[in-house]
């Protein structure tokens, strides 16, 4: 569900903080509701998410799923599905209860997960956003067709996409880890 009438992001924020229902986007200050997802769509979700989370140093990231959030200067601010923050960035954010957490810098994964309702919107809207915020790689992973397209950042700015079918992948900005697609994928 869109509203029509824009908004700030100072609005966007007290409105979510307030204890609104749903799960809220501003995309161009217009305030969108993120749609509620199918099973395999969380599942792939909290799956890649532990597996992350096992293989990360605490004291140096964190995992968040469909909680925290990334911006782009122009009024626009996404809940990604999943998310990987060096702890160092949510400093600024800590001891501050009525504050959400909105990342500015770029970050070393964001991952989106496809769905019925959001598959297309997130290649067409959310990945340019993401790879303009210079955000070190970004995934999208397909569970129905068991798949991960990464597009990982080189040197000079722009991306390299890759379709990864099986076997593993390991992201360019999280040193030793590696995800088995298999193991994701697996019933």
């Amino acid at each position: 569900m869109a509203v029509t009438q824009r908004m700030s992001e100072q609005e966007y924020q007290d409105l979510v903080l307030s204890g609104v229902e749903g799960n809220w986007e501003l995309h161009d200050g217009r305030l969108v509701e993120k749609p509620a997802m199918t099973c395999e769509h969380g599942d792939v979700t909290f799956e890649l998410g532990y597996l992350l989370r096992g293989q990360l140093d605490r004291r140096q990231f964190r995992v968040a799923i469909n909680d925290w959030r990334v911006r782009r200067p122009e009024a626009t601010v996404f809940v990604p599905d999943l998310v990987v923050i060096p702890v160092s960035y949510a400093e600024e954010f800590r001891g501050q209860p009525g504050r959400l957490a909105i990342f500015s810098r770029p970050l070393p994964l964001v991952v989106e997960v496809w769905s019925a309702s959001t598959g297309d919107y997130d290649i067409a809207a959310k990945i340019p956003v993401y790879q303009a915020r210079g955000d070190e790689e970004i995934w999208r992973v397909h569970p129905y067709e068991r798949s991960l397209t990464a597009w990982r950042r080189l040197p000079d700015g722009a991306y390299q996409e890759t379709v990864h079918r099986g076997g593993t992948v390991t992201p360019v900005a999280l040193p030793g880890v590696t995800i088995d697609l298999d193991h994701l994928f697996a019933d």
